[in-house]
């Protein structure tokens, strides 16, 4: 197992700045290659690493991090040839016919009609991330920035992120906690959660124990000294050593649409609500409890204490789904030890060859929803994040093969209830979430969309060598 190079690797990919209560995601296109590259050596010491703080209160008030589309790279002078080498998910990006319908974005979360990163917004050429301890520490650290960078980089859109307390989204349900852990990063977890680095990190050997494919320098540029070997033995400089590919979605949470639909699926018979019935469902569809307590080991209840259990499969007490439903957005996009009918250890290791690390902000005003509390006061949802060494097989996998789905285990009309569910259906189609049951299951019929893309790209996230690099090309 190789030990990682944390302090060549831009943070965000293992540290998930809980600390970091607010952050301002600034969307730019370069107007002025030459001064950008300038700056961009200034501000290299200043980018966030992966080391582990121990003492939490040495933490500094800010982080910043940064990536790139595949524009980007080639406005800031890599060359197309060099490019050539990246993923092709990465070059194509996000929104071509064939990906379209792989991720689902179709109806009101067709490309044109996004705020960002659609086909009529095609100059966006990297992202920069900033985070603060609180608002007005992010707001103190973008203006310093903005006033640095105002003459070379265009602003296309900023977006405000946040976190509530106990990590819960605007559905009401803790997020963030079936993270896998990185081999060599220093953070211990559970057999079933310890990840080979390349899954996540370009550089490193990943569940298949070879080294994912990672951009070459084809065409010498700059000083290409500042570059470590490719690992894989090609002979060539690689771009590609501790660096990521990260995927930027804006996803509109329809809060009064869920629990509207919960509350009805679930009402008493004289038409009055039924609470417990109306959260019981939405946890079976989510897979967890408001609490983030799993369904699985609490099928009836929320414990309610707040939880980070991620300690569970699903093989040995709920085979079968009557604890927590085989279409559940939990199950379905880590299928853990019941992946395939063959064993848990084989179900594990197929599992873990399609995970992503997620990071998600909260966009639009503080928002806890619940099935009395459902009406926010404008836009709410996430800005939903994910490192992946694989955008394909990885990010892609889950969204069209686990999630839009509708065919998965003994499931015939099931989709992903929170971001597989579609707005336009063939005649005689159904949407449908199944709740397993003995003797018999029930079916909650009539699925609507509760979760609509608003914006999203590509990026490559790089390692400072990188950076370093970039800046001499």
């Amino acid at each position: 197992m190789n030990v990682l190079e944390l302090t060549d690797i831009q943070g965000y990919i293992i540290r998930g700045y809980a600390h970091m209560q607010y952050s301002k995601f600034v969307l730019f296109r370069t107007t002025n290659a030459v001064a950008a590259k300038q700056w961009l050596y200034r501000i290299t010491g200043d980018i966030t690493n992966a080391t582990h703080v121990v003492d939490k209160t040495t933490l500094p008030p800010t982080h910043l991090n940064i990536a790139f589309t595949a524009k980007g790279l080639v406005a800031f002078g890599l060359g197309e040839e060099n490019v050539q080498t990246f993923n092709p998910e990465f070059r194509e990006g996000m929104t071509t016919p064939h990906r379209r319908r792989i991720l689902g974005d179709e109806s009101s979360s067709a490309p044109e009609l996004w705020n960002w990163g659609g086909p009529l917004n095609t100059e966006l050429h990297g992202v920069l991330m900033i985070f603060g301890k609180d608002k007005s520490t992010c707001y103190d650290y973008y203006e310093k920035l903005k006033n640095e960078y105002a003459g070379f980089l265009e602003e296309l859109l900023g977006m405000d992120g946040q976190t509530l307390p106990e990590n819960k989204e605007h559905f009401g349900f803790r997020d963030g906690i079936s993270q896998p852990i990185i081999k060599g990063s220093g953070k211990q977890g559970t057999a079933m959660n310890m990840i080979n680095a390349g899954e996540f990190i370009l550089g490193y050997k990943n569940e298949y124990n070879v080294y994912p494919d990672s951009p070459l320098l084809k065409q010498v540029l700059g000083d290409a000294n500042l570059l470590p070997s490719d690992a894989a033995g090609s002979g060539l400089k690689d771009l590609g050593r501790n660096s990521s590919y990260l995927v930027i979605r804006q996803m509109q949470q329809d809060v009064e649409a869920f629990w509207t639909f919960m509350n009805e699926k679930t009402k008493n018979e004289d038409g009055s609500l039924n609470t417990a019935e109306s959260t019981k469902l939405a946890a079976k569809m989510v897979g967890r409890w408001p609490s983030g307590a799993p369904v699985t080991k609490f099928p009836d209840a929320d414990p309610g204490s707040v939880s980070d259990d991620n300690d569970f499969g699903y093989q040995e007490h709920d085979a079968d789904g009557t604890k927590c439903p085989l279409g559940s957005h939990l199950r379905r996009c880590n299928p853990r030890d019941s992946f395939e009918d063959d064993g848990k250890n084989e179900s594990v290791r197929l599992s873990n060859r399609h995970r992503i690390i997620r990071r998600a902000r909260l966009y639009g005003d503080p928002f806890e929803g619940s099935p009395v509390n459902y009406t926010p006061g404008g836009e709410v949802g996430l800005l939903f994040n994910c490192f992946n060494a694989d955008i394909s097989r990885q990010f892609e996998l889950i969204q069209y093969t686990w999630a839009l789905s509708t065919k998965i285990k003994e499931l015939y009309n099931d989709p992903d209830p929170l971001i597989g569910v579609k707005e336009e259906l063939l005649p005689g189609q159904e949407q449908n979430f199944t709740l397993q049951g003995c003797p018999v299951n029930k079916t909650i019929k009539g699925l609507q969309p509760f979760v609509r893309i608003k914006g999203g790209a590509y990026f490559f996230f790089p390692s400072i060598t990188f950076l370093r690099y970039l800046t001499t090309v």
